[in-house]
């Protein structure tokens, strides 16, 4: 993932909520569960978000059941490498914080 910009709080949190399939509403509980209630989505972000990850390959849309209007979605494996990038990235930032600052948390 060469050349990959950071994520965004919201986006990092959806793509982890992502590993288990979910419509657009268990994404938003699971992201604010997983936050611990700092990051709440509105509708508008959330959806906003979800069309960016398809394009760029790191979500899916599943089928859902054919009586049910919800769209749930699911990581990809591309997504599934962002995200472990992203993990890399904030594993750094607090090894360099910790060495820097001259404790461990």
């Amino acid at each position: 993932m060469n050349g990959q910009a950071a994520l965004t709080e919201a986006v990092y949190y959806i793509l982890l909520s992502l590993v288990t399939p979910r419509h657009g509403y268990g994404i938003m509980q699971e992201t604010e569960r997983m936050s611990n209630g700092r990051v709440k989505l509105a509708a508008g972000t959330l959806y906003g978000a979800i069309n960016g990850l398809l394009d760029k390959g790191w979500i899916r849309s599943v089928p859902g059941a054919d009586d049910s209007r919800r769209k749930e979605y699911a990581l990809t494996d591309k997504g599934r490498e962002a995200l472990t990038w992203e993990l890399d990235r904030l594993k750094e930032l607090v090894e360099n914080g910790e060495i820097v600052l001259g404790g461990e948390a």
